[in-house]
């Protein structure tokens, strides 16, 4: 048994090529939040599965593709049935199986309980801290079995999922994925960029005869776009200045992040600026980038 809130071992939680990992504990420990960080990493999350349908979804990962290689399943162990379940499950011939439990301290649950104004589902007509003491004891049998364990008491819902990319993330995960995009200041800013730059300090190629047909992805419009005056030293700070912000989003849990950079129609200055910068970022470690070109074809 493992408690995560101390040093774990690094080989603790890492993944077989058939793992499912029972995600169970207290209620308002974070089961929720940790199923969200699961899910993020690649695993396929079953949420709420009764006790009585891991054997047979454990029969299921054991004659599944790749696509079911990880498993995570969220489970409440209240009912009491978990531990038998488990044991039957053990006798399945196919995926590992690992048991994490979330706990956090009596003051941190009423905390948790009262911010949300819901009652404890073990209440009845007690305070939460009845209902806190009642399941502490229906899961402590559960507890002592779990593989890891972590408190949560003192973790905000983002330390909570850095604690679980820690334990579970494959050694070759992306920290962050990058989607940069090009687009046209006129048919408007894209909605969902996280940042957006103006490349429209560059001479347009529109007003190239010989160029205007083409594209910021042909040759001679690229060369033009960034032979300009600025466009380079533009394109190196502009990656150089995005290294510490990504390099955050990891440390912060923040997945994915759209970059924006436009210029009037997203044809020409954007496109090339945009192809150039993406090769740039996308040797920094830890980050993916996928290339979109918004208005390409608009004009």
């Amino acid at each position: 048994m493992t408690d995560a809130t101390s040093e774990a071992p690094a080989s603790t939680a890492e993944p077989s090529a058939r793992s499912v990992l029972v995600v169970t504990g207290m209620a308002g420990a974070g089961r929720s939040t940790v199923s969200n960080a699961l899910e993020d990493l690649g695993w396929y999350v079953v949420d709420n599965l009764p006790p009585q349908m891991l054997r047979p979804l454990l029969d299921l990962a054991g004659h599944s593709d790749d696509r079911l290689a990880r498993i995570a399943v969220v489970v409440d162990v209240r009912g009491g049935q978990l531990l038998s379940e488990l044991k039957d499950a053990g006798a399945v011939d196919g995926p590992q199986v690992r048991l994490l439990f979330l706990e956090a301290n009596d003051a941190a649950l009423v905390r948790r309980f009262e911010a949300v104004r819901r009652p404890h589902p073990l209440q009845g007509s007690g305070t939460i801290l009845d209902g806190i003491t009642a399941e502490r004891a229906t899961t402590a049998a559960v507890r002592e079995q779990s593989d890891i364990i972590i408190d949560t008491s003192e973790l905000n819902i983002h330390q909570l999922a850095n604690a679980i990319n820690e334990l579970f993330a494959d050694d070759d995960a992306p920290g962050v994925r990058v989607t940069i995009t090009s687009f046209g200041f006129k048919y408007g800013v894209p909605t969902d960029a996280d940042m957006v730059a103006d490349a429209r300090f560059l001479p347009n190629p529109f007003w190239v005869p010989e160029l205007r047909p083409h594209t910021g992805k042909d040759p001679d419009v690229r060369d033009y776009v960034l032979g300009q005056p600025g466009a380079l030293e533009f394109v190196e700070r502009y990656a150089e200045a995005l290294r510490p912000v990504l390099a955050g989003y990891q440390r912060e849990n923040k997945s994915h992040a759209t970059i924006a950079i436009g210029c009037t129609g997203g044809k020409h200055r954007s496109v090339a600026v945009v192809e150039r910068i993406a090769g740039l970022i996308a040797a920094q470690p830890g980050v993916v980038v996928n290339v979109k070109h918004r208005d390409l074809g608009r004009e």
